[in-house]
């Protein structure tokens, strides 16, 4: 008697085995398709030699060759650089004064001139500022033009144009499990740069980011909503002020900011060389140039 009932659990037990062994091979064949995929994923971008990024967390480096791969698909769709040396170096002088005083002074930062009548500026990312011969003409002085400048800076210190990325290649459904090609982040964030303006908020913080950046820098704050109010006021407003939104509420939020700011040396004394405002000077330094 014992012994039948001996055989039975060793009977039971072997059937149990065997259950447990069909639901660990189920579980196998189940999840199969997602071992695969995942191995063929970082298969092909180890034997393509593929960079994959993931655009939460960007290291500066990273962040400087996306920029430099931004600025190679520019070129390549057409977009022609200034190469008057002199004014390139006064951008480059312009640029630097205020990267002293960036949040993220340590970025290699590359100014560059735009051969383009438009009123424009744009930054992608790694430090790459961009300014137009149209806005260079546009500007009275060369306060005007370094509070563009700094807006763009601001702008790459708020890492705007990387949220955007993200933001759009989530949407596109473009991240895999492993991040996103880099060539790919390149080509989408060219498409941005070129075709989709930043956002209200993003737009109203690079303002203040560069208005602090003006006040450190010693250059008159006011010439930032006053340049904006110019272009605002023009009978045909540059195409400028459709990537760059609410630019009214932003000269409100600028002149409010300058009004309660304990300011710089050029609120008490305007007429200062290094303050930005002498119209003829830069009239004969760069508009007078631009125009020959």
């Amino acid at each position: 008697m014992k012994r039948i009932r001996l055989i039975s659990r060793t009977r039971r037990y072997r059937w149990f085995c065997l259950f447990l062994g069909a639901i660990a091979s189920l579980g196998v064949i189940l999840l199969q398709p997602q071992i695969v995929q995942a191995q063929s994923i970082w298969e092909r971008l180890i034997f393509q030699g593929v960079q994959v990024i993931q655009l939460s967390t960007v290291s500066a480096k990273q962040e400087v060759e996306i920029g430099q791969q931004i600025n190679q698909q520019l070129l390549r769709q057409g977009m022609r650089l200034n190469g008057d040396p002199d004014l390139n170096q006064y951008v480059n002088q312009i640029g630097q004064r205020l990267v002293a005083v960036s949040a993220r002074g340590k970025l290699p930062y590359t100014f560059q001139i735009v051969s383009d009548r438009a009123v424009n500026a744009f930054a992608t990312t790694g430090g790459y500022v961009y300014v137009t011969t149209g806005l260079m003409k546009a500007a009275d002085n060369e306060a005007q033009l370094a509070s563009v400048i700094a807006h763009e800076i601001g702008h790459i210190e708020g890492k705007h144009l990387l949220q955007q990325l993200r933001q759009t290649a989530i949407t596109r459904g473009l991240i895999s499990a492993a991040g996103l090609d880099r060539s790919v982040i390149a080509n989408l964030g060219t498409e941005l740069v070129l075709n989709r303006p930043l956002s209200r908020k993003d737009e109203l913080d690079a303002d203040q980011r560069g208005l602090r950046m003006m006040v450190k820098a010693n250059y008159a704050d006011s010439a930032m909503p006053a340049f904006m109010q110019k272009l605002l006021n023009q009978s045909s407003a540059p195409s400028f002020l459709s990537t760059h939104p609410g630019v009214a509420d932003r000269v409100k939020a600028l002149e409010a900011t300058i009004a309660k700011s304990a300011g710089n040396v050029c609120d008490r004394d305007p007429e200062q060389s290094e303050c930005g405002l002498n119209n003829a000077s830069y009239q004969q330094r760069v508009r007078d140039r631009l125009a020959g």
